[in-house]
């Protein structure tokens, strides 16, 4: 009976074919690298892979911005400094 049971949950929670279909080519949308590729047949593994990367790049981009942003707060007098946070804040 545990088994019926687990099968039966396990298929009403698995996505399509087509619900996979449809979010990788959501995500190549939204990938710089892929998406001037419209026309090109691009790999679901391909995709992934791209976002990886992607995901990967914005990360080393947020820590890049954040040292420069600190380095930008050590420097400056501390009225430049209280404006900056307070709009950094909103």
């Amino acid at each position: 009976m545990s088994t019926r049971r687990s099968r039966s949950t396990q298929s009403a929670s698995r996505i399509s074919d087509d619900q996979i279909n449809d979010l990788v080519s959501k995500l190549q949308q939204l990938l710089p690298e892929i998406r001037t590729h419209r026309s090109d047949k691009v790999s679901a593994s391909k995709v992934l892979q791209e976002t990886c990367n992607y995901i990967r790049s914005l990360h080393r981009d947020i820590d890049s911005l954040s040292d420069r942003l600190a380095e930008l707060l050590e420097n400056a007098d501390p009225t430049q400094a209280s404006v900056i946070r307070s709009l950094l804040m909103q």
